[in-house]
């Protein structure tokens, strides 16, 4: 758990204050944060005589408004306000459920924010199996808001429309799997041989046509909350391939323990079948699929990368998903077929 500096306390107390006169912070709790830098406290609220929430979150920014891939690929134009704000501002026109913004400090770095509980998608599947396919198609309800409804309100405000998911960014991600990744899950294979496969697979990835997208719209950033379902840390939005979001969606980390490759395909066939009926679909089934599995594979050696480099900077549990990132690429390259044979021969040991 984080400690919560008396700074960040001091702030939240004054805020509640102001936005909701005569209400007392009860108690500030930190929350278990994951791999970002963001920093997340919980506030207990007493109401007094104004209608304030009983509950409330904060989020220290920290110091970096962009993550590692977007200050080393030089990304994101010079901004006017965190990314987190710029893009909640445009999910609102859209209706999306976003939490709502109660206030912010770009001195100090803080935003508070409606809470929107703690049950994830994630744990609400695990505890009603029964429900899993409709909480995944509720999700796909929302992805379809983002792809559909805010690809075509493109507002050149929102800072995800400046931002492309191309060639150099999917190439950068899989890096970290050729450079420690590898060695992690095949110390005997060669990544020189590897980078010939890594790079088409980036270059096919980056000539697919994009839309606006959430870009880690998965379990443990989706919440269920009185039946209706909130997304929460989309401030890294920017234009992806439409595939790409389901990948994250459907395999990250041991979702393969709640979405089957039956569920996988009922879903794939929900959203395509949503793009049929809006006129928006901008490959035929049979390349929207494979834009799916290329998507997923990229996805797993991204992870694989990411969770060894992760534990090696003294975050601990990543190395518990590694083995579900390695079977969701083994899957994707059999389902594929002959393509990459070096990566296959990897996976295969």
């Amino acid at each position: 758990m984080e400690t919560l500096e008396p700074q960040i306390a001091r702030w939240a107390i004054r805020t509640i204050a102001s936005v909701w006169p005569g209400a007392k912070e009860v108690e500030i709790a930190a929350l278990k944060g994951d791999a970002s830098t963001r920093r997340f406290f919980r506030i207990t609220i007493a109401p007094g005589s104004s209608k304030a929430p009983s509950s409330a979150v904060v989020i220290d920014l920290g110091p970096q408004d962009l993550p590692l891939y977007a200050r080393e690929l030089k990304l994101y134009p010079p901004l006017q306000e965190p990314p987190w704000i710029n893009v909640h501002g445009f999910l609102s026109t859209l209706g999306a459920p976003v939490p709502s913004l109660y206030q912010w400090s770009s001195s100090d770095r803080l935003l508070m924010v409606e809470d929107v509980g703690s049950l994830s998608l994630f744990d609400a599947a695990r505890a009603n199996p029964g429900k899993a396919a409709d909480l995944y198609r509720d999700a796909v309800v929302e992805l379809m808001r983002f792809h559909i409804d805010g690809t075509g309100a493109g507002d050149g405000n929102c800072v995800a429309f400046l931002i492309a998911y191309d060639e150099r960014l999917f190439a950068w991600e899989m890096r970290r799997f050729l450079e420690i990744g590898l060695a992690a899950i095949a110390p005997r294979a060669d990544a020189v041989s590897l980078e010939a496969e890594i790079s088409i697979l980036a270059r096919e990835l980056g000539a697919l046509p994009r839309v606006f997208s959430h870009r880690d719209f998965y379990g443990n950033n989706l919440f269920v909350q009185d039946g209706r379902l909130r997304i929460i840390d989309f401030q890294d939005a920017l234009m992806a391939p439409r595939a790409q979001d389901l990948a994250v969606l459907l395999t990250t980390r041991d979702t393969a323990s709640i979405v089957s490759p039956a569920l996988e395909e009922r879903i794939l066939d929900f959203y395509f079948t949503g793009l049929i009926r809006r006129g928006v679909a901008d490959l035929n089934r049979e390349n929207f699929i494979r834009s799916y599995r290329l998507c997923v594979l990229q996805h797993a050696l991204k992870c694989v990368g990411l969770f060894v480099f992760l534990e090696r900077e003294g975050k601990r549990g990543y190395d518990a998903f590694i083995p579900h990132a390695t079977s969701q690429a083994r899957r994707m390259l059999d389902l594929i077929g002959s393509d990459f044979p070096h990566l296959r021969q990897v996976f295969a040991t």
